[in-house]
C-alpha cells in the first residue's frame, strides 16, 4: 500500500522555482504589453501628424498658379503689395 507523504522541503524547491519563473515571465509580459500600448499611441499620434501635413501640402498645392501663369505667388498667405515697375520710380517733371 502506498502511503501519502506530506510535502517536504525537497518537493517545495521545484515549486518555488516554477513560481519564481512564472512571476518573472508575468513581469516581462506586462512590460511588453505596456511597451506595445505606448507604441500604438505613438503610431496613432504620428498618423495624425502625417494626415495634417498632407492636408497642409494639399492646401499649398491648390493655391499654386497654373503653369501657364507667369505671376509669382505668395504661398504662405502673407499680404504682399502688387509690384508695379512704375511704383518705385520718382515722379518726373516734363
Amino acid at each position: 500500500m502506498n502511503e501519502h507523504t506530506p510535502h517536504t522541503s525537497s518537493n517545495q524547491a521545484p515549486t518555488d522555482e516554477i513560481n519564481t519563473s512564472i512571476a518573472r515571465l508575468s513581469a516581462k509580459i506586462k512590460a511588453i504589453t505596456d511597451a506595445v500600448k505606448i507604441l500604438h499611441q505613438d503610431r496613432t499620434q504620428l498618423e495624425g501628424k502625417i494626415e495634417d501635413a498632407q492636408k497642409r501640402i494639399q492646401h499649398i498645392l491648390s493655391r499654386l498658379p497654373e503653369q501657364s501663369d507667369g505671376r509669382q505667388m505668395n504661398l504662405l498667405g502673407e499680404a504682399v503689395a502688387p509690384t508695379n515697375p512704375e511704383d518705385g520710380n520718382e515722379p518726373t517733371t516734363h
